[in-house]
Parts: structure tokens; sequence; C-alpha cells
């Protein structure tokens, strides 16, 4: 039996599916991925044996490299979104956790570039939390 997973953008115009495992997950905290996400840290699924395929919306991908880095990101052009990308020469998928419409199957593997992280970051098990926008 095969595992499948399947995603979307925000906008609903891009969907895929990832079909094998992820081998790992990483919360990258560097200052290229506060940049992509707007946030503390990206979180991606990493795989080298899976395959992508688009199921809708191929076109509104669009892929920006950062020069001089190994930095990719690749995203829905009407939303936004974040997308999964093929790096590596081929030999790699990675997806963001968040585009992901099913549960992930596994919990993070380790912080990446944590001399980078947010200064913000810390302690946030702490702070208030609401299962909605508070009133």
């Amino acid at each position: 039996m095969s595992n499948k997973s399947s995603g979307s953008c925000l906008c609903g115009k891009v969907k895929f599916e990832v079909e094998g495992n992820f081998e790992s997950f990483f919360l990258c905290h560097c200052k290229f991925c506060q940049k992509d996400t707007g946030s503390a840290h990206a979180a991606n699924l990493f795989s080298t044996t899976s395959k992508l395929s688009w199921l809708s919306g191929e076109d509104f991908n669009k892929t920006f490299h950062l020069p001089s880095t190994r930095h990719v990101k690749t995203f829905c052009s009407h939303c936004g979104s974040a997308l999964p990308s093929i790096q590596n020469q081929g030999k790699l998928i990675v997806v963001p956790a968040g585009s992901l419409d099913v549960p992930v199957k596994i919990k993070p593997n380790a912080h990446l570039f944590v001399a980078s992280k947010a200064n913000w970051d810390e302690g946030l098990e702490a702070i208030p939390s609401f299962d909605r926008l508070p009133s």
C-alpha cells in the first residue's frame, strides 16, 4: 500500500500529491527562511524517494532561487502560498509542512540554523493561548 500526502495552496488553484515517505522534517531558522515565511522559521519535509505530482494549477507555480545560495522557494503566483519544490538536480523534494491538507505523520527531526533564531522566538509556551482570535 502506497503512502500519499495531498496538499494545496491557500487559494486552491494549485493542488499536488506526494507519493512516498518523508525521510526528514526540519525547522529552519536561517534568515532566508525567516524572510520567506515572515515568521520565526520554515517547516519543511524532505524526501529523496517520493514522487511529486501536480493535480491542478501547475502553471501558477513560480520558483525563486536566491542568487549565490542553495535557497529556493516555490510559491503560487496567485495567492503567494509556499509550495513543494524539486531541488538538487531532481534528487530532492522539499514540501512546506503547512501546504499539506493531511496530517503530517512525522515529527520534526531538528531545528536548523539556530544561531540566526529570531530574538522573540523564546519561551513561547508560556504566553497565553486561544482557540480563536481573542475578543
